[in-house]
């Protein structure tokens, strides 16, 4: 990889609807090369898709829960812990899979209507696996930062101000 397509990443990184013409400008190439690399980038699943950042706690009616599961597994023979990955990514709740070091092994992020909903998935899905030991649900209280973006109503700071 170039420095150039590095340069690109880290653009679309901080802004994935930035236009080819600007990013061109901004890297100093034409608008062709930029569209060459990031067809690049992109077939080569380097840019695997292009996301936007929501607050959803600013959404009415938009009531949710997010809960980050730790799961101790058993590895297996030959495939490691990758088998039962592969098993828990495709259930549709499961948002993020991630093979952490520490006490667990894979963190579970897994959206869901309510709690129970969420209790639910625990007990009759992800502890029904067979590699699975053991879990421990945390659910998310507020965001306060997520993919770089920090959440808030506003920068200001509220502080009193206090002068001797």
């Amino acid at each position: 990889m170039n420095e150039k397509e590095l340069e690109i990443l880290h653009l679309l990184e901080q802004n994935a609807r930035m236009d080819i013409k600007t990013i061109a400008k901004l890297i100093d190439q034409t608008e062709e090369e930029v569209e060459a690399m990031l067809k690049k980038l992109e077939e080569n699943r380097v840019i695997v898709t292009y996301a936007t950042v929501v607050d959803w706690s600013k959404v009415n009616n938009h009531d949710g829960v997010t809960a980050m599961i730790d799961v101790k597994v058993t590895p297996q023979r030959g495939v490691g812990f990758d088998e039962v990955a592969e098993r828990i990514h495709r259930f549709p709740e499961v948002k993020a899979l991630y093979l952490v070091s520490g006490t667990y092994d894979l963190q579970v992020v897994i959206e869901g209507k309510t709690m129970s909903e969420i209790a639910s998935f625990v007990s009759g899905k992800l502890s029904a696996l067979d590699s699975v030991i053991s879990t421990t649900t945390h659910f998310r209280l507020k965001t306060y930062k997520h993919d770089g973006v920090v959440f808030g109503d506003d920068d200001e700071d509220h502080r009193m101000m206090v002068s001797p």
